[in-house]
């Protein structure tokens, strides 16, 4: 059936058929990457039309306002990246959010450059199709933080270190892989499984001594370290606070630990879980052919199984060793190696037939989500609200300042409290206040300096945050003027009202004229631990 339907294809599938033919030539791996970050772009614009970016996306770009070489949560990597991403575009939510989308698209482009080594033609599409089966690339990636900035570095490094093993005698990807797993590292400190993943992969594999053997390993390993240099100098002489946040997570049992990993591996198998099936239909008996296949892979991608299984294998280790937290989202950017493997191992081609099927099924779920979806997602959360709450952030931005202005008839320079609140409030308000809690001690609930109060201040909470409002209570008692008022915060969606939340607000006009940045940033973004 599938071989007649391609003799006399139906209409509606030649315009899919002309694409397929571009392959090769260019533009339909192109095309294909930027419609899909237009419409998953255009897919968070309607599904959180009313609220505001996710908090972990605020705090990102309160990172970014600072260039520094380390901050004392995060690696500076998505930092970085937001702050030369709005240095070219607006602050407004779709921005933030194309940067998403643009980091998903790039992550699937060098998934494509790795599977250029190994197949032509349909199968390189046939692989992009089913990775867009991933929640990964949408509804992960929206979350723009330390996991999804890994979206596209990981595969990037990927592709330089198998470069770099097919051709040892070429310093170029030598230098490329060592900077590019740096990079990894300023993204997260999780990237050291990759790493290691590489180093396993290179020793166990058949041409090792080729590899090993050469200057390749070695040129890596310095270039890794020159990227690496000034992060590690900013560690050396900070105390190195990124690493307290990081082994904040090593204080789980290891009973606990053993459910972690369980619960990791069961979270990827789920993330997988759809392409998988869709695979199964696609491949049908022939599947039968996948052991044999795997025993006659070549040896890229010989080394590619190596490092997914490094991938896995090495963090439920290192959890059970130490008893350490190990959510599936931590490993997700690694996924796209399943697939990659599973579509490049095969002997057999892939009929036309499945391959348009496969993109009008993966065509359909983006458009049911931009025009379903979305708007129901909207309509949803206008009336039952986000944890988070996300839905108030701009009705709260916008009474903080007008408050703020009647009270001292100057821009707003400072806010702290609630760190979603504090976060949205530096973004939304029109005089982007700074985040004015050193991130050093983010969770500790310290009080602010007399001379940050000095100098003008505020702080939001919600009315039920009772460990927020306790904080707000004692700060009062270093300031001289503080004015503290509540109201019910709306959240709306195209006029339409919806779910309501109290907010407390505190002010504390300044004694004096402001500077021009606040000191605390200043503090944070030095060489000196910060202080309260």
């Amino acid at each position: 059936m599938a071989a007649a339907s391609e003799k006399v294809p139906a209409r509606w599938r030649r315009p899919f058929i002309a694409w397929l033919e571009g392959i090769e030539t260019g533009w339909s791996i192109p095309l294909l990457l930027t419609l899909f970050v237009a419409i998953w772009t255009a897919y968070l614009v309607i599904a959180y039309l009313g609220a505001g970016l996710h908090p972990d996306v605020l705090e990102t770009w309160t990172l970014g306002r600072q260039l520094a070489w380390g901050y004392p949560k995060h690696p500076p990597l998505m930092g970085w990246i937001t702050r030369g991403w709005t240095a070219l575009f607006p602050l407004t939510d779709w921005s933030l959010q194309l940067m998403a989308m643009v980091n998903a698209g790039v992550a699937l482009w060098a998934v494509d450059l790795i599977s250029r080594r190994f197949v032509r033609g349909e199968k390189r599409v046939i692989i992009l199709l089913l990775s867009m089966l991933l929640p990964v690339y949408q509804f992960h990636a929206q979350r723009f933080n330390a996991n999804a900035v890994l979206l596209a570095v990981w595969p990037l490094a990927t592709y330089c270190f198998l470069r770099a093993f097919e051709a040892p005698r070429q310093p170029g990807w030598a230098i490329a892989a060592g900077a590019v797993c740096a990079i990894a590292m300023l993204g997260k400190y999780y990237s050291i499984f990759l790493i290691a993943s590489f180093v396993f992969a290179a020793v166990l594999h058949p041409d090792r001594r080729r590899y090993l053997l050469s200057a390749s390993p070695w040129i890596s390993t310095l270039a890794g370290m020159l990227v690496l240099g000034p992060h590690l100098h900013w560690l050396a002489t900070t105390g190195a606070t990124t690493f307290d946040y990081a082994l904040a997570h090593a204080a789980t049992g290891h009973v606990a630990a053993l459910w972690e990993v369980s619960y990791f591996i069961m979270g990827l198998i789920a993330a997988l879980s759809v392409a998988a099936v869709t695979w199964v239909f696609i491949a049908g008996p022939r599947l039968a052919r996948l052991p044999t296949d795997f025993r006659a892979m070549n040896p890229g991608l010989r080394l590619l199984l190596l490092v997914a299984i490094g991938t896995i294998v090495f963090p439920a280790i290192v959890s059970l060793a130490v008893g350490t937290d190990l959510p599936s989202l931590w490993a997700v950017q690694g996924l796209f190696l399943f697939i990659v493997l599973i579509v490049c191992a095969t002997s057999y081609p892939i009929e036309r037939f499945y391959t348009v099927n496969l993109t009008v099924m993966v065509a359909g779920f983006a458009i049911l989500a931009v025009t379903v979806g979305a708007p129901l997602h909207a309509l949803y959360r206008n009336v039952y609200g986000y944890e988070e709450g996300r839905g108030f952030y701009h009705a709260i931005a916008t009474e903080l300042t007008a408050r703020w202005r009647d009270a001292s008839g100057t821009p707003l320079v400072a806010v702290s409290g609630d760190d979603a609140l504090a976060f949205a409030a530096a973004f939304y308000s029109p005089d982007h206040p700074f985040y004015a809690r050193p991130l050093a001690y983010q969770y500790t609930w310290g009080l602010p300096r007399k001379t940050t109060l000095d100098r003008g201040w505020a702080a939001l909470c919600f009315a039920d945050q009772l460990d927020c409002l306790s904080w707000m209570e004692r700060t009062t008692l270093r300031a001289a003027d503080v004015i503290r008022s509540e109201f019910d915060a709306p959240a709306t969606l195209l006029g339409r009202l919806g779910h309501t939340r109290r907010v407390v607000m505190l002010l504390v006009p300044p004694t004096r004229e402001p500077p021009a940045m606040h000191p605390d940033v200043e503090e944070f973004s030095s060489n000196r631990r910060p202080r309260i």
